[in-house]
């Protein structure tokens, strides 16, 4: 690996926006392929902090500075890689049942996806089983995934599942669930996928869609 890709991949870990930025950039203007500046650069970085999120020596604000370094960096990259025809590995909608207003978990377990490749569309919370049902129509994305933080709206995520289930929207498209009062139990019983962590989500994710980075 070159030393501006080490130097992007380390500067993403320490969270500086600017030197990912700048680094990014002059990759770039240095001849090097926009893929390598994901994988070797970006994603190094974010696999280095997916491991010190899931140790315990990186905590949820530092997680979030790293994820937006990643933006910064993707930014530059992305019209190059459109260019270059990479594509997103998967889709996945993210989105907080009706009733729950938490945002940091599905913000967490997105900018987690999007570290690992994936293109992650936040459509929000407090959203009911109707719109969830219109944007996955509109959107058709490889994976949903579904948050409730309260023991109040946990029934409302097997609502929105049988809302897509009715729909014939499940089949082919696995639906994920987190959140602090599930339980493995429960994420079966209503027919989702659990993931404990926004680590775990992204091991999930690539099981159901057999990705391997």
């Amino acid at each position: 690996m070159s030393q501006i890709l080490e130097t992007i991949a380390e500067a993403l870990v320490d969270g500086a926006v600017s030197t990912v930025r700048t680094n990014v950039q002059k990759a770039v203007d240095e001849g090097i392929p926009a893929k390598e500046i994901l994988n070797d650069g970006l994603l190094a970085g974010m696999d280095e902090v997916s491991i010190l999120f899931k140790d315990g020596e990186m905590f949820v604000p530092e997680v979030l500075v790293s994820a937006k370094a990643m933006q910064a960096g993707v930014e530059i990259i992305k019209p190059l890689l459109l260019a270059a025809g990479v594509e997103s590995s998967a889709k996945i909608l993210m989105v907080t049942v009706e009733g729950d207003l938490h945002d940091i978990g599905i913000k967490l377990v997105g900018m987690m996806l999007e570290g690992a490749g994936f293109e992650v569309i936040n459509i929000g919370v407090d959203i009911p089983a109707a719109k969830i049902v219109e944007k996955v129509k509109e959107i058709k994305p490889d994976i949903v995934g579904l948050s409730a933080m309260l023991t109040t709206t946990m029934a409302t995520m097997k609502d929105v599942i049988d809302a897509l289930k009715e729909e014939g929207l499940t089949e082919n498209m696995p639906v994920m669930v987190g959140g602090a009062p599930l339980s493995p139990m429960y994420a079966e019983k209503i027919g989702g996928y659990y993931s404990s962590d926004a680590n775990e989500a992204v091991t999930v994710a690539k099981q159901l869609l057999s990705v391997s980075k």
